[in-house]
């Protein structure tokens, strides 16, 4: 994957749901996983929680970890719907790292709880990314290899990658339009930014056979 040009970031290391452990185990899980990339000699920048869902204390654990960016705490409602990059609080002055709204159209919602064809799921991400090119912002997806890489659903995909570019968007590792924006005012020649990630949660194996259908 990192030799195809994917970036890697940490997704926790046992699929813990933050909120209901202790700090000290949030932190463990975390020290864990960018331990093991480390060995696997995986640069790592970002991180995303297991479900999206993060502690109270979770922020200043990642801000201790030096995480460049979190790209799961703009998926709660107060931050989903926003167009730019955002710092969150923490002891009073912004994060050191930033966070990326994460739109809600998952392909877990689209597929399991929609049931939606790959046409549908096409023009469901086309009316996102149209929406994106009239504001010139950032919209970020969570899309599980798992489930849009399967051979029914990856024409969406890829033609939705190409609809985008179409329109001036541009599609970059997530630490390359971090690193660009906080540069740059804006998307310089590009009319927007799409991030394409995808949480792989083969390691907590409930969600892998949820997830495979």
């Amino acid at each position: 994957m990192v030799e195809a040009g994917c970036e890697i970031a940490v997704h926790g290391y046992k699929h813990l749901k933050y909120p209901l452990v202790s700090a000290a185990s949030q932190e463990r899980d975390v020290k864990k996983a960018l331990e093991t990339y480390s060995k696997l000699r995986i640069p790592i920048s970002g991180f995303r929680a297991p479900y999206n869902a993060y502690g109270e204390n979770t922020p200043k654990i990642l801000e201790k970890a030096g995480f460049l960016w979190d790209g799961g705490i703009g998926y709660s409602p107060q931050n989903s719907m926003r167009t730019d990059f955002f710092k969150v609080p923490i002891d009073g002055r912004d994060s050191t790292f930033t966070c990326i709204p994460l739109n809600r159209l998952s392909d877990d919602l689209l597929i399991d709880d929609y049931d939606y064809t790959p046409k549908q799921i096409a023009a469901a991400l086309k009316g996102v990314l149209d929406e994106a090119h009239r504001l010139r912002s950032v919209v970020m997806f969570d899309l599980h290899p798992i489930r849009i890489g399967q051979p029914r659903y990856v024409a969406a995909l890829d033609w939705m990658i190409s609809y985008g570019r179409s329109i001036g968007g541009w599609f970059p590792t997530v630490t390359e339009a971090v690193k660009f924006r906080r540069a740059n005012i804006d998307w310089g020649r590009f009319e927007f930014c799409c991030l394409l990630t995808g949480d792989i949660d083969n390691f907590y194996f409930r969600d892998y056979l949820k997830r495979l259908g």
